[in-house]
C-alpha cells in the first residue's frame, strides 16, 4: 500500500508537516520504502491548495496519507476516493513510517 507523509522537509528525518495542502514536501513509500519525494507544487498561491495535493496524491496511487491538519474540501475529497487520513504531528516521518503495520 502507498502512503504519503507531509514532511517540512525532503528526508526522511524531518518532521510530518502540521499542515495537509501547504505541507513542503510529501514523501511517498510502499511497504515502508521511500519510492518518491515530491515537492508540493501547491505550497504557495491561492485557494484550492488542499485539493490539489489530495488529486496529485490520488494520481500516485496513495491509500494513505499521514499529516497534520487537513482542510473540509480535503477531507471530502480523499473519502471520496477512499483514501485513509491519519492526524499525526510531532513526529519524524520516520518514526510515523515505522509504526505502520
Amino acid at each position: 500500500m502507498k502512503i504519503a507523509v507531509a514532511s517540512s522537509g525532503k528526508t526522511i528525518d524531518s518532521e510530518v508537516s502540521p499542515i495537509s495542502g501547504r505541507a513542503e514536501y510529501y514523501l511517498i513509500f510502499e511497504n515502508k520504502k521511500l519510492i518518491k519525494t515530491i515537492k508540493n507544487p501547491f505550497q504557495f498561491g491561492g485557494g484550492g491548495a488542499g485539493i490539489g495535493v489530495a488529486q496529485m496524491l490520488h494520481n500516485e496511487g496513495v491509500k494513505l496519507i499521514i499529516s497534520g491538519k487537513m482542510g473540509p474540501k480535503m477531507e471530502d475529497f480523499i473519502r471520496d476516493k477512499k483514501i485513509k487520513h491519519k492526524s499525526l504531528t510531532g513526529k519524524t516521518v520516520k518514526e510515523v513510517i515505522n509504526a505502520q503495520a
